[in-house]
């Protein structure tokens, strides 16, 4: 059974339920590919229908223009690090996420600034569908080298996910869930991330990276049975 997609404004979990919380941005690979890995780990949690998923903003270069150059270029630039080695770099990581089912085509992603992705995927909690707009946030960048950075892009995919169209261009032609989006990336420093994707359970684990299916299995767990502890034995009291 999925996790449920919570509603509350602050995010803060009920008496019954665990939240889990998933800082993420949509043109960074490894947050896709971690998606997965958590999603797998998920399938094989006992108390998956009793959690809540909740998606969390953070972008990885907040001055990034719309869309800019191919983003192998911008590694090149940035990095000192050689095209050839580059390109390596990116055919692993496409390895990588081929296993746990992904296809990537980073030879074609470019740069693109997220603020308005994540000002939908904000406008998209209370309305039930954040965990689809944010797969298919991911599956437009990465399979299909859509421009997340354009608001007509952006239309188009927050109407398929669900989502109204009129709805959307408001939030868009605002400056809606701005304030929410550095929030969220405050939280995420003060808390101790650097990166991401950094996955936080029951407030009380964090996880960063990319990590194995086992390990979110194990946090998972480890969270639940902390929040959900069993009988403990009767003490008696000495009359």
């Amino acid at each position: 059974m999925p996790c449920r997609q919570p509603t509350p404004a602050d995010g803060k979990e009920d008496n019954l339920a665990m939240l889990i919380e998933v800082w993420a941005d949509v043109v960074c690979p490894w947050c896709y590919l971690g998606k997965r890995r958590l999603e797998e780990a998920l399938a094989q949690f006992e108390h998956a229908g009793e959690c809540d998923l909740l998606w969390r903003s953070f972008q990885l270069n907040a001055d990034a223009p719309r869309e800019g150059g191919l983003v192998a270029a911008m590694l090149v630039e940035r990095t000192g690090m050689g095209e050839d080695d580059v390109n390596q770099m990116q055919a692993r990581l496409t390895e990588l996420a081929a296993q746990s089912g992904l296809e990537y085509h980073l030879d074609g992603t470019r740069v693109a600034n997220t603020l308005d992705a994540h000002r939908l995927l904000h406008f998209a909690a209370p309305h039930g569908r954040q965990g689809e707009l944010e797969e298919a946030l991911f599956d437009a960048y990465f399979r299909q080298n859509r421009n997340v950075g354009d608001r007509a892009v952006l239309v188009d995919i927050a109407v398929a996910a669900g989502l109204g169209r009129a709805e959307v261009e408001g939030v868009l032609d605002a400056d809606a869930y701005t304030d929410e989006v550095r929030a969220d990336q405050e939280e995420a420093h003060a808390l101790g991330a650097e990166g991401v994707p950094f996955v936080v359970v029951g407030r009380r684990y964090g996880v960063a990276g990319a990590q194995p299916t086992a390990l979110f299995l194990e946090t998972l767990r480890r969270a639940w049975n902390d929040l959900h502890p069993g009988p403990q034995p009767v003490r008696w009291l000495d009359t």
